[in-house]
């Protein structure tokens, strides 16, 4: 790396230039071969989807009785997906369900699933959502959401069309009650529930307008931000359902208008309410309804709307039901530097603070929220937590009142996500960075440690360098590992939850694609560099081939996120097959990003200088 100051003759020191980067010489034209040489990377290959690689099963499931898992897949590696199931006990792959319809397509999607699929950053046509049905019978039945309606399928029989949609009524965001006797969904901005078994459909809400209120959808800034997804709730009990009343009225309407159409009018342009930086967002209500219909419940709360500057109740994070049909909401002031954790009572709607956190920079939001209400230990009422206090995420365990009995975790790395809990043997399954800031394991630590007792170092579950997502089955006896790594591909297995060995492989694929190897794609250098500070911040160097190129200094781009919650920087082959990346290294120009987030996430105020410097990387 070269210095931003440079001597001149008489000793003195100079200011580099800014735009010293563009005066670069792209190549040596001594060392450089003949341009007849380079190899052909077409342009087009940076917006193909899916990635190389990424054409593997995707939203992977055990069935309720853990026999069978299934995902969506497309064979002849589209984004056009179907339902498939893999029998566990025959070993065998069988189709589950292909659109009757042919599926979803950009066409004959709804103005609201075009949003969602858009904050979703969904790609996937065909089918893209799927849910299991749990039954009392031993059939296997699973609900498929498409533009037509909502599809019943019961395993290697016909598929029943449950509820039909309208281009003008589609139906938004449907999910099965968890005992399986009703299905939940949103139409025109209203709550409703089907009784799957007398296929009696009812509507929960009233008052929407379509525009300006709407009951069981999340605002544009929780999908968009928050990431959260959905507007309503089922209690655990199948009872009740919580939802979000959405009030944007105040909220000023921001035009967008399509210039490249050929018509003209309200086909070349559409309308959305937008909260403005500093502006007014929309207020939010919960509210609590019995699924056999009745009076809405509104809990005390109220986030949003023109309220002042500094409320710490400017938005509704996330909503958990407990055992006991208790409700929580985490809800966050607007600079994201104050949380609280509320529990209500559905039957008045008042509240109790359970938890709060504070943190003077910022509050990562996530989804570890765990009751431990099954009556299975001495902790019956209380909860698992996430939190960062001491500037890593880790877990502990609180009882019903919301009091800390102690940490699950501790030290210098991060827990990601919580997997699962089993109570009854007193363990914790956590995706978490132990090994490596660029890695995500699968670990299982105690559940209830002992007092005055260190902790003991969790165990690691997952096996490979890389990324591991995993899905635990119901029982707690297997998992389903979905890993990748620069050098490797997706692959896809079924582990014991014991102690991690392998039982056999879902999917594979060879570690050289064909299109990698065509275009000549190697995975980029991973670089640790120290901070001002002495954060160790890390980066990828995707570098000019020196035979082709010449030698540095190349033009360079920096590509960097500086905001919580997002890692480019990782051991994934997601970075590999960054086509954008690989095609700028191909032409001769040296790419390097930069994570500020990795070791700890509050450290990231001595990075920017450390990147200005970056852009004269030699």
């Amino acid at each position: 790396m070269q210095s931003s100051d440079l001597p001149n003759k008489k000793g003195k020191s100079l200011k580099r230039r800014r735009s010293f980067s563009r005066d670069m010489p792209l190549t040596d034209p001594i060392t450089v071969q003949p341009l007849d040489d380079c190899i052909a990377f077409p342009v087009e290959e940076i917006v193909q989807h899916p990635l190389p690689g990424f054409g593997a099963p995707t939203l992977i499931s055990f069935s309720p009785d853990d026999s069978l898992v299934a995902y969506l897949f497309s064979p002849d590696q589209t984004l056009n997906r179907k339902l498939f199931v893999f029998d566990l006990k025959s070993g065998k792959q069988e189709l589950f369900f292909s659109p009757p319809d042919g599926g979803l397509d950009e066409n004959n999607l709804s103005a609201e699933e075009k949003l969602r699929r858009e904050r979703s950053r969904e790609r996937g046509l065909g089918v893209t959502r799927y849910e299991w049905v749990k039954t009392t019978t031993k059939k296997k039945s699973v609900l498929v959401p498409l533009p037509a309606g909502l599809y019943i399928q019961d395993f290697r029989r016909l598929p029943e069309l449950k509820v039909p949609s309208a281009p003008l009524s589609p139906i938004i965001d449907p999910h099965s009650s968890p005992d399986g006797t009703m299905l939940a969904y949103v139409r025109d901005g209203e709550l409703h529930v089907l009784n799957l078994f007398y296929n009696e459909s009812k509507q929960l809400t009233s008052g929407a307008d379509g525009n300006n209120l709407t009951h069981g959808l999340a605002e544009y800034i929780a999908q968009e931000e928050m990431e959260r997804k959905n507007g309503y709730w089922w209690s655990l009990d199948s009872k009740f359902l919580a939802f979000t009343q959405v009030d944007s009225s105040e909220i000023p309407q921001y035009r967008i208008m399509h210039q490249g159409k050929s018509s003209v009018g309200l086909d070349a342009q559409e309308e959305h309410a937008y909260p403005f930086a500093g502006g007014t967002n929309v207020k939010v209500r919960l509210g609590v309804v019995s699924v056999g219909g009745g009076p809405v419940t509104w809990m005390d709360l109220l986030c949003g709307g023109k309220g002042p500057a500094d409320n710490e109740e400017e938005y509704l994070a996330r909503v958990n039901w407990m055992h006991g049909n208790c409700l929580t909401a985490q809800v966050l002031n607007r600079s994201h530097t104050k949380l609280k954790i509320l529990k209500f009572n559905i039957k008045t709607g008042d509240r109790k603070v359970l938890l709060e956190e504070e943190h003077e920079t910022w509050i990562s939001l996530h989804d570890c929220f765990t009751s431990l209400d099954k009556g299975l230990n001495k902790y019956h009422g209380g909860f698992i937590w996430a939190s960062e206090r001491t500037g890593f995420r880790h877990l502990y365990v609180h009882d019903s009142n919301g009091v800390c009995l102690g940490p699950i975790t501790q030290g210098d790395w991060m827990v990601e996500q919580v997997a699962g809990v089993n109570e009854a043997s007193g363990l914790v399954y956590f995706i978490g960075t132990l090994d490596s800031p660029l890695e995500s394991h699968l670990y299982c630590a105690k559940l209830f440690p002992e007092a005055n007792i260190p902790l003991q170092a969790p165990v690691k579950l997952t096996r490979g360098s890389g990324r591991h997502v995993v899905v635990l089955d119901h029982q707690l006896q297997r998992f389903i590992d979905i890993y990748d790594s620069l050098e490797s591909p997706p692959k896809i297995s079924l582990c014991s939850l014991h102690d991690g060995h392998l039982i056999t492989t879902l999917y594979d694929q060879p570690l050289s694609l064909s299109l990698c190897k065509k275009l000549q794609i190697e995975p980029p250098q991973i670089m640790q560099l120290p901070a001002k500070d002495g954060t160790t911040l890390c980066g990828e160097l995707y570098k000019p081939d020196p035979a082709r190129f010449g030698p540095p200094p190349y033009k360079t781009m920096i590509q960097v996120y500086g905001g919580p919650g997002v890692q480019l920087v990782c051991d994934s082959w997601v970075n590999t097959v960054d086509m954008r990346a690989q095609y700028l290294k191909n032409k001769g120009i040296l790419v390097w990003k930069v994570a500020f987030f990795v070791s700890n996430p509050f450290s990231g105020s001595s990075s920017y200088l450390f990147l200005y410097l970056l852009i004269f990387f030699s």
